[in-house]
């Protein structure tokens, strides 16, 4: 058997059924041997950017890990967006590059890059070195990709290493090593110091979901009375209509949320960095008792001095502090009118962007009408730009997986590819990709990828004709022109572009055609939904925080 029939075996037997790439020379006999198997399946990109975006998407919505395969040097590096992604999101995926061979290497061969460029965007990079321990190498990256904190490993794979005839050398597949165990003594601290607190508030992240613990969380939160506020990573952790529930702390979080946190005497963030995107730069003044739990060490105290710290998982932290707390009395009484106070303060924000309801519509009015017409179930990816950082505070997310989103890399043209990915996944489960015209036009070839591959995705395009984000701070802070960075004199007919790719489209201006085809539109196979939104639009920073 030669090495490219065991690199298939090795994926197949750790449970990775996919791999997302583009064929190429030098990638032809893996190609060949997934081509002679049923129990694997390769999804073709239409540009190496996306491939890792797909595998992203695949595995923040499952859970699951999946492959990528992408040839040398422009095809690697174009992937390395991607890449940062992941490791900034502790997403796992395995990305195979085939490398220039050895004898060739230094001298300039076809798409040569030295293979330590990659080692900043992945979470550890590694080359094999004979073609005898490709296997190996492959189960080592493997079960370094799924330790927690997870997140995407390069193995580089030699050109000539892939065909040849060769004894690979044995390595078992071992269990993932597990986290480390949470200090009882801190458990009891934490639990202790929350229990005493008369105005506690949790803030939930990406680990939460990475640990599967929302059914945790929850609990912990309803024995603390305790407002549950996400990171942008942690949308979906808590159910948006969780009577605990407040909003999103990111670049819009409201006046109100801020107020909320601001106001708690404890604070617990749980599966979460303090990164400087959802924190402002570590704008909120948080009270002196912050209890950390996270798995990376180096981000204790980072931003914030905490009174407790704890490095590990999400899950079982908070089952022990969920049974810890259940033998303790709760200072805490109001946590319900806490949370309620902050929905209806972003409520009433949302409002006035709603008494004007006439085309061209607001991003947060459209997405109003999207969350009445989709299935509460439907997978929604989202695209980095103006209206992620809407869809964030505005359209109420239910289920951990339901909802992806780029963390604080925040690349615009992930959403197309993550819903590829999402879709890829989850089969049997309704897809929407939120994006912008501005990310549309950064993973466009990938409308063709779902046509190509068959997939039931239908994308919402909020197409205002400008990079509207970036043109309202062009004017507020430098004063240039309103729209300055728009193209409203050479306007996208998005329409026109999809149908050329094979897909249905269709054109919503209001709520209600909105909530017709969105009611409509989840089993028709590919299909694209320009939306046109107003370009001179509030952005959602200011205007949530009153500042507009």
């Amino acid at each position: 058997m030669n090495a490219s029939d065991e690199i298939i075996d090795c994926l197949t037997r750790n449970g990775i059924g996919t791999i997302f790439g583009i064929p190429g020379k030098q990638t032809l006999p893996l190609n060949k041997s997934v081509s002679e198997r049923d129990d694997i399946q390769f999804v073709m990109a239409r540009h190496e950017t996306n491939v890792s975006h797909q595998a992203w998407g695949y595995a923040e919505t499952s859970g699951e890990m999946a492959a990528t395969v992408v040839i040398p040097g422009p095809g690697d590096m174009n992937a390395m967006n991607g890449l940062k992604n992941a490791l900034n999101d502790c997403t796992p995926l395995l990305h195979i590059a085939v490398e220039t061979e050895p004898n060739v290497r230094g001298g300039d061969g076809i798409h040569e890059t030295p293979p330590d460029t990659y080692d900043n965007v992945v979470k550890e990079n590694v080359t094999v070195e004979t073609p005898q321990s490709t296997v190996a190498e492959l189960e080592r990256a493997i079960e370094i990709a799924r330790t927690p904190p997870t997140g995407p490993v390069r193995v580089g794979i030699p050109k000539d290493f892939v065909p040849a005839d060769v004894e690979v050398a044995a390595r078992e597949s071992r269990p993932t090593t597990a986290p480390p165990e949470p200090p009882e003594a801190k458990i009891r601290t934490a639990s202790e110091r929350l229990a005493n607190a008369s105005s506690p508030v949790i803030v939930a992240g990406g680990g939460v979901r990475a640990a599967n613990a929302t059914e945790e969380l929850l609990s912990v939160a309803e024995s603390l009375d305790a407002p549950v506020a996400t990171t942008y990573k942690g949308k979906g952790t808590v159910p948006e209509d969780h009577p605990l529930a407040t909003s999103v702390l990111c670049g819009g979080a409201s006046a109100e949320l801020k107020a909320c946190l601001e106001n708690a005497d404890a604070v617990l963030g749980v599966g979460t960095d303090f990164d400087a995107v959802w924190t402002k730069q570590w704008a909120y003044d948080l009270p002196a008792e912050l209890i950390h739990v996270t798995l990376e060490p180096e981000h204790v105290g980072r931003g914030y001095e905490p009174s407790v710290a704890i490095v590990a998982d999400a899950g079982p932290t908070l089952a022990m502090l969920e049974d810890d707390l259940a033998e303790r009395s709760i200072a805490s009484e109001d946590g319900e009118s806490r949370a309620r106070r902050v929905r209806e303060g972003v409520a009433d924000r949302l409002a006035e962007l709603a008494d004007d309801a006439e085309p061209p519509l607001s991003s947060a009015t459209a997405l109003e009408a999207l969350r009445e017409g989709l299935p509460r179930e439907t997978i929604v990816t989202a695209d980095a730009g103006g209206s992620r950082i809407w869809t964030l505070v505005s359209f109420p997310v239910y289920e951990p997986r339901d909802y992806v989103n780029p963390g604080s890399w925040a690349s615009m043209g992930v959403g197309i590819g993550a819903a590829i990915g999402a879709k890829t996944a989850n089969p049997d489960q309704p897809v929407a990709a939120f994006i912008g015209e501005g990310g549309l036009l950064m993973c466009l070839e990938e409308l063709h990828t779902l046509v190509a591959e068959e997939l039931d995705v239908t994308v919402f395009v909020f197409n205002n004709d400008d990079y509207a984000i970036i043109s309202e701070e062009a004017e507020r802070s430098y004063d240039l022109e309103q729209g300055e960075y728009g193209w409203a004199d050479a306007p996208l007919d998005v329409a026109t572009i999809a149908e050329g790719m094979g897909l249905r489209t269709e054109r919503a201006e209001t709520q209600a055609e909105i909530i017709d085809i969105a009611r409509e539109t989840l089993d028709t196979g590919p299909t694209l939904v320009e939306i046109p939104t107003d370009p001179y639009e509030p952005q959602a920073g200011e205007f949530m925080a009153g500042e507009h």
